[in-house]
């Protein structure tokens, strides 16, 4: 039996090297898509590259996108690229609306038009929740996104219903709430805290500058939720499912634990600074995965404690390789 080839999008950040990891574990040919930029990073996937094919497209352009699916016929396409900061969504709106928005468009319909026998994920995101409509979040409440990025996942999120009941494919919204890992961008909350905990551990820094402390969020580890993205789209039905831990943290708790792991007090270095305050915050997320439970047998491997002390103590090992 031949073996499945999935092509992933965005194989260089955090949830592509996860995917990657899996999948090469579960005996796929991996193909990941990079965008010919003089600035792509290997970082994350460069114990693995050789053990993947690299290949360039753009989500902005579909022609780049019809070669690909024509040249490598997937079976299975995972889109994770996006412009995924929430924070510059204000600063590129536009842009954003047309990487995380349109791009996946451009992908279905490049899937409609080369093989709509190919499964299809589309990472989508807690963020469209935003103002919250109810406690905890479901797949069947109601967004109202917060963000010009939160607005553009929700286009691509009904683009894929669209074109699951439209033209019948294989076509699944996975809706994460937060997940982090070691490999996470020093942009995000959660490693911005535990590389500054290792920055002050070291004596580089004295203080973290931060923004609203209050906001609350369902944190859990990238490597069980892109377990998540490949369970559901082995299924025969495709649907969309909540991928959550259930639970929700505030960014104080966070910092409390991500110091205390460094033997320090959090309240000694974190300062709140207004240029990190959000146009429009959302205050509470935190997610019910009881129908993947329920349905796919997923459930977390990792828990929050665990998570950041994981983060802290990998910056920690990082910092002091720098020093050296």
């Amino acid at each position: 039996m031949p073996k499945k080839r999935a092509l992933i999008t965005g194989v260089t950040g955090q949830d592509g090297s996860y995917l990657a990891e899996l999948l090469l574990e579960q005996d796929y040919d991996v193909v990941g898509m990079v965008r010919r930029s003089s600035t792509v990073s290997f970082e994350r996937i460069a114990h693995i590259q050789d053990k993947i094919t690299i290949v360039s497209g753009d989500l902005l352009d579909q022609a780049s996108l019809i070669t690909m699916l024509s040249e490598f016929r997937p079976d299975e396409v995972y889109n994770l690229a996006a412009q995924s900061f929430v924070q510059a969504s204000w600063s590129q709106p536009v842009l954003t609306g047309d990487t995380t928005a349109l791009a996946v468009t451009r992908m279905l319909d490049a899937i409609r038009i080369i093989d709509p026998e190919i499964r299809f994920y589309q990472a989508s995101s807690s963020e469209m929740f935003g103002k919250v409509q109810e406690v905890p979040q479901r797949e069947s409440t109601p967004f109202y996104p917060r963000s010009p990025y939160g607005v553009a996942k929700v286009y691509g999120h009904w683009i894929t219903v669209n074109y699951r009941e439209s033209y019948g494919l294989h076509a699944t919204s996975g809706i994460l709430f937060n997940h982090e890992s070691p490999r996470r961008g020093l942009e995000f909350a959660p490693r911005k805290i535990s590389h500054g905990v290792a920055r002050i551990k070291a004596g580089l820094t004295t203080e973290l500058r931060m923004g609203d402390l209050d906001p609350q969020r369902d944190w859990g580890y990238a490597a069980d939720y892109v377990r998540a993205m490949w369970m559901m789209v082995q299924q025969d039905t495709p649907t969309d499912y909540v991928v959550a831990s259930g639970e929700t943290h505030s960014v104080r708790e966070l910092c409390d634990i991500a110091f205390g792991v460094a033997g320090l007090n959090w309240e000694d270095h974190v300062v709140v600074d207004e240029q990190f305050m959000r146009p429009a915050e959302v205050d509470l997320l935190v997610g019910d995965p009881s129908r993947i439970t329920a349905e796919l047998g997923w459930k977390r491997e990792v828990d929050f404690p665990s998570l950041v002390e994981m983060m802290v103590e990998a910056d920690i090992e990082l910092v002091r390789n720098q020093l050296r």
